[in-house]
């Protein structure tokens, strides 16, 4: 909903991506989604290994043990003082620990339903407040168009045929969006990876060089030559003498768009490549 004082301009929008700073907007909203999700059922004054506290009791544990890596006997007795607990450290850590914090509460949610609203709920948080990230799966990482997301979550959406596809896409998806230390350049390889792994699969031969897969698929399925082509030559950018995996490239000049530009690209051709193999009745089946 367009406010007043947005709508008439006494009050401006936000223009630019949070991508590495969370403001007092994005902290307190995120929050709330933590608050409402974990800490709105509790009973404050009782004791955390009460009945009603039980599914925290558990949670803290894990908080405790492999996110702070604290003694699990330092876990506040009464309920009211874990929570305390939490929001000071909420309220304080850096930027990037509020989404290592996200994170990990959602890796730890034994509800698989609800720690699926949780991530719906931060996601539209994250989307209101402009920030530069969204949780895709489990992992929040920096894509920020809807579209994207769609392509890269159908991508990762995969039978149990095509689970190699699913690993080279979910490692570039990490080496991106790791908020401290991303590497595009393996990300990258990761993302052509497994456009490489799909064309094998469909043309069953491990052995078949990107350029040899692609000439039997589009014997196979309807594929139009200049597509075909550009991946080609996608490839090329990241296999010659001057491109990504040559081993002498120690410090190739990559960014952030560069990755994510290959993730979002690759994904959306290994969707393609499904819909046509599909229609054209293959089986994509490793092995």
């Amino acid at each position: 909903m367009e406010l007043f004082s947005h709508k008439y301009g006494y009050k401006p929008f936000r223009t630019v991506m949070q991508v590495r700073s969370v403001d007092e907007d994005l902290r307190n909203s995120l929050w709330n989604v933590v608050h409402i999700f974990y800490l709105s059922s509790l009973e404050p004054s009782f004791n955390l290994k009460a009945s009603a506290n039980e599914k925290m009791g558990i949670l803290c544990i894990f908080l405790w043990r492999d996110y702070f890596k604290k003694p699990i006997d330092t876990i506040p007795g009464l309920c009211a003082n874990v929570i305390r607990s939490l929001r000071d450290y909420f309220f304080s850590c850096e930027w990037y620990e509020v989404y290592d914090f996200l994170q990990f509460l959602a890796s730890i949610d034994f509800d698989a339903e609800n720690g699926k609203k949780f991530k719906e709920l931060c996601n539209s948080m994250l989307k209101r407040e402009l920030a530069g990230y969204r949780f895709i799966g489990d992992v929040i990482a920096p894509i920020t168009s809807d579209e994207e997301i769609a392509e890269i979550e159908e991508a990762l959406t995969v039978k149990d045929s095509l689970k190699p596809i699913n690993i080279h896409l979910q490692s570039a998806l990490s080496l991106l969006s790791d908020k401290e230390s991303p590497d595009y350049r393996n990300s990258i390889k990761e993302s052509i990876s497994a456009i490489e792994t799909i064309c094998k699969l469909i043309t069953k031969n491990k052995k078949a060089s990107l350029s040899e897969a692609m000439k039997v698929i589009t014997s196979r399925i309807e594929l139009h030559p200049g597509l075909q082509e550009a991946f080609l030559k996608l490839y090329g950018y990241t296999s010659d003498a001057e491109g990504i995996r040559h081993s002498l490239m120690d410090k190739p000049d990559l960014d952030f768009e560069d990755a994510k530009f290959m993730l979002v690209t690759c994904s959306a051709f290994v969707n393609y490549l499904k819909v046509k193999a599909t229609k054209a009745k293959n089986k994509l089946e490793a092995g």
